[in-house]
């Protein structure tokens, strides 16, 4: 009785210690320490909050079961360590059906609730809209970008990134990368298509990527919310100069969305960026040559 009363008499100050600190937390710190969160702004897109806290909860969810472990093993070193003069092998146990069940429970109950907090993020994430507000294909390529605004019927075309020659060694030049504008709080849905191998679609401060694969086209499904520029970059190996696969994403308001819009038409970008533009040829669904016409 004595031992429960100190341990209630501890929680309290445990607690409060805890609340504090929690309070005193930044929005980065909350949120994991990912990117796109800024004190006192929106979210980037509608779903950075679902990613940061599956990632978060996962995070102190697995930091409480380490501390169990670490504890319970700590404890077993010292409570059970040889004293002095003691010799021989302590009293063996075969099984201890208690902790044989607790050790099967727990694991079990683990793995299933990460798989289904991860399978509903994941439908919510894969989702696409029913009537998207802007459609926008976008054509990897080694090793930049082109974006079809699909719904306007205008193009931007991206080259590679450029280094800087008056930087520190590694930067590039920013004003030549290519960039994909967007409106802000509207329902944005990309066609990711590849004109030659795999690459990845990486919005970083987005918290989510998907791949882009040659002779498949993969959706994302987002609303932008906070104006800003956000980096991208190809986040898949795809050859001798991925690292300078580097775009530049623009969240801006409608008007200057419809701004972008036109000065892309006035420059003479109408139209679309197809397939005609691929190196690769003979994926599945194309005419690929024959060999009477390769001769």
């Amino acid at each position: 009785m004595r031992i429960n009363h100190r341990l209630r008499w501890a929680a309290f100050p445990l607690a409060a210690t805890l609340v504090i600190v929690l309070s005193g937390c930044t929005q980065a710190q909350l949120n994991g320490y990912l990117p796109g969160f800024e004190e006192g702004q929106p979210a980037v897109t509608n779903q950075t909050e679902r990613v940061s806290g599956l990632w978060t909860t996962s995070w102190i969810v697995l930091l409480i079961v380490g501390i169990l472990t670490w504890g319970l093993t700590l404890w077993a070193i010292v409570v059970y360590r040889r004293r002095k003069g003691q010799t021989g092998l302590p009293v063996q146990l075969r099984y201890n059906m208690p902790i044989e069940i607790f050790y099967t429970i727990v694991p079990l109950i683990l793995v299933v609730g990460f798989f289904a907090f991860t399978a509903r993020d994941q439908v919510a994430l894969e989702t696409r809209f029913d009537s998207p507000d802007v459609t926008i294909e976008v054509q990897a390529k080694q090793w930049a970008w082109d974006f079809n605004y699909v719904d306007e019927d205008v193009y931007s075309a991206g080259v590679q990134a450029q280094a800087d020659p008056d930087g520190e060694p590694g930067a590039i030049v920013d004003s030549e990368l290519p960039v994909l504008v967007l409106p802000v709080n509207k329902k944005v849905e990309f066609k990711l298509e590849s004109r030659d191998v795999i690459h990845s679609f990486w919005v970083i401060d987005f918290l989510y990527k998907k791949d882009v694969v040659p002779g498949k086209t993969n959706y994302m499904s987002v609303i932008p919310e906070r104006i800003g520029t956000y980096a991208g970059k190809c986040a898949e190996l795809c050859g001798e100069y991925h690292s300078m696969m580097l775009f530049n994403t623009e969240v801006v308001s409608q008007a200057d969305y419809d701004t972008y819009i036109a000065s892309l038409r006035a420059a003479g970008n109408t139209g679309q960026l197809d397939n005609n533009y691929d190196r690769n040829q003979n994926q599945p669904g194309t005419e690929a040559p024959t060999a009477q016409e390769g001769k």
